[in-house]
């Protein structure tokens, strides 16, 4: 499914055009990004299905401040995360940009106090020619607020894969 997205988005997104005799770069400042997110978790001994939202600004070239926020179904209890985030994308040349981030991330959980999260990630963009990317990356976190009657770990560590829309 998510391969099929990827693919939707590489033929819907336009060409990348040349700006100021440079490649054209989603990255710039000034850019938006508006994402989905389609997955599956673990929490409580129950699987979940998860859908996120997300959006993010440049504020300077390659500096992204966004907010993302997610939202865990299909069994209970009823899970909520949302937070903000920082991005930096590496000015590296061709089409792959590596990217480091730092996240906070506030979850509810039904029945259960909220929690705090910070953590970090890392990865590549894989930049596809027009707005649209694809990427792949690591992140981890660290439950603040940790509760061991409902995390059986107060770190962990997860890979991250997605697409993205620049515009």
């Amino acid at each position: 499914m998510l391969l099929g997205l990827f693919m939707v988005m590489v033929l819907l997104s336009p060409p990348a055009h040349a700006a100021s005799g440079e490649g054209f770069s989603p990255f710039q400042a000034g850019s938006a990004r508006l994402s989905l997110m389609f997955g599956g978790g673990t929490a409580f001994n129950q699987n979940y299905s998860i859908l996120g939202v997300g959006a993010g600004y440049y504020v300077a070239d390659g500096v992204e401040a966004g907010f993302d926020a997610a939202l865990w179904s299909g069994n209970h209890p009823n899970i909520t995360e949302a937070g903000p985030q920082l991005r930096v994308i590496l000015n590296a040349t061709g089409v792959l940009k590596p990217y480091v981030g730092v996240f906070y991330r506030r979850t509810a959980i039904e029945g259960y106090r909220d929690t705090d999260t910070v953590g970090g990630r890392t990865g590549l963009y894989i930049l596809t020619g027009g707005n649209a990317y694809f990427g792949v990356g690591l992140a981890g976190d660290v439950h603040l607020n940790c509760d061991r009657t409902v995390y059986s770990s107060c770190t962990e560590a997860y890979p991250e894969l997605f697409v993205a829309l620049q515009f």
